[in-house]
């Protein structure tokens, strides 16, 4: 990686481009701009997370028959490291922020976001915060506590050395440069959006980008709370991990868990809304169930949000809250399947009822839909969409299909 930067750095000198960079790119405000310049970061950053892996697994394939390897086990605890906390922050995020900068503003109609020197401040505060993570490997110094970097594993008594400052340091980084996109995002959809475009007239991939952002004004603040007693712990002598004088040994987990369950929908949930936008597209059928999938979507942020004790069923709670915890865990399941009912109406009605007959727990399908609403409900509904003879059962089942159907149309 470093040998592959020099050589870029000696192209862009060799062909004089410095200056274009310079005036074009890197003083830029332009979200277009920033858009493409994040998803650079993330394509840059997931060469060295994938090569991270591949020397992962070159190590467990020679690590055998009394061999250490290649890597001795202090070098290997910084790859392992280095690549969670590359993959997920700087490869994941970076990525899906860049396709929020760049198609948001377009698909609302504004001219740009809503404070464009903010939006370049939080892509060059982004790049810092990879400075932190990427180049300490090259003095040995990497972060080497794991990518959850639970405590008090990460305080100085069994992490002496400057590897886990690094981490927290470029996590708090982060913290800052996401907590001002955020911000900036929620203004502009609030604020920006062409006249006529109400919130429900809104794409669906903004409507994913806008839970997305207060799922990060909600999150991140847990993560920057953990991050900084750890920072005080380890500079400052303080005791907020200190088992042996009184401390709680559950907090970081739970202070990290409730910012990296809501992580998961920060990253998936604009993958839903692109989804939301390309079949319909090229499917050259309406989206099915806006209203609905808005609902959902909004439905599974706000779960996720309280769910994020299902990472630690091992640690001894009580039965209650293992019961709390495993019941908004299946509750968040049901958003999540009247998305994909959404996406199988798009193409075919009946495969989608036969999709959701398969699953036991659902008896009662609710098809919404152009703003009509259609309940089918029934011991069978295995044969939706095939008309039958005979009785009244038969023509009220053929209604109800028939209906079901023009709430598609």
């Amino acid at each position: 990686m470093l040998l592959g930067g020099l050589a870029l750095f000696g192209a862009l000198t060799y062909f004089k481009l410095w200056g274009y960079l310079w005036k074009e790119w890197f003083t830029t405000v332009d979200h277009k701009k920033i858009g493409i310049m994040y998803m650079i970061l993330g394509l840059i950053m997931f060469v060295r997370g994938f090569a991270d892996a591949i020397m992962m697994r070159l190590q467990q394939a020679m690590a055998f028959g009394g061999s250490e390897g290649y890597l001795n086990a202090h070098h290997y605890d910084q790859i392992f490291t280095a690549h969670g906390v590359i993959m997920i922050f700087f490869v994941a995020m970076p990525l899906v922020t860049g396709l929020m900068n760049f198609v948001m503003p377009l698909q609302i109609g504004a001219r740009d976001v809503a404070f464009p020197r903010l939006n370049a401040f939080s892509y060059w505060v982004y790049v810092l915060g990879a400075v932190f993570i990427t180049f300490p490997i090259f003095f040995h110094v990497a972060p080497n506590g794991g990518w959850f970097g639970y405590a008090p594993l990460t305080t100085n008594q069994f992490s002496p050395g400057a590897n886990i400052d690094f981490w927290v340091m470029g996590l708090q980084i982060l913290g800052i440069s996401s907590l001002a996109a955020a911000f900036n995002f929620i203004t502009t959809i609030i604020n920006m959006r062409a006249p006529g475009m109400t919130l429900m007239r809104m794409p669906m991939f903004t409507w994913m980008s806008f839970v997305v952002q207060f799922l990060l004004i909600l999150a991140f603040p847990a993560i920057t709370i953990a991050l900084v007693f750890l920072l005080f712990d380890r500079f400052f002598g303080t005791s907020f991990y200190d088992i042996a004088k009184g401390a709680d040994p559950l907090l970081w987990q739970h202070l990290f868990w409730v910012f990296g369950h809501p992580e998961v929908y920060i990253l998936i949930l604009p993958a839903f809304g692109l989804v939301s936008e390309i079949l319909p597209t090229f499917s050259k059928k309406p989206l099915f169930g806006y209203n609905s999938m808005v609902g959902a979507m909004v439905a599974v942020g706000a779960i996720g949000m309280l769910v994020w004790a299902h990472h630690q069923y091992t640690i001894g709670m009580s039965i209650g809250a293992v019961t709390y915890f495993m019941i908004g865990t299946i509750l968040i399941s049901n958003p999540n399947k009247m998305n994909a009912m959404s996406v199988q109406m798009w193409t075919d009605l009946p495969k989608a009822i036969r999709a959701f007959d398969a699953d036991p727990d659902i008896r009662v399908i609710v098809i919404a839909g152009q703003g009509e609403k259609a309940f089918v409900s029934g011991a069978d509904i295995s044969q939706f969409g095939e008309r039958r003879s005979g009785g009244d059962a038969a023509e009220e089942y053929n209604r109800a299909t028939e209906a079901a159907y023009a709430s598609v149309l």
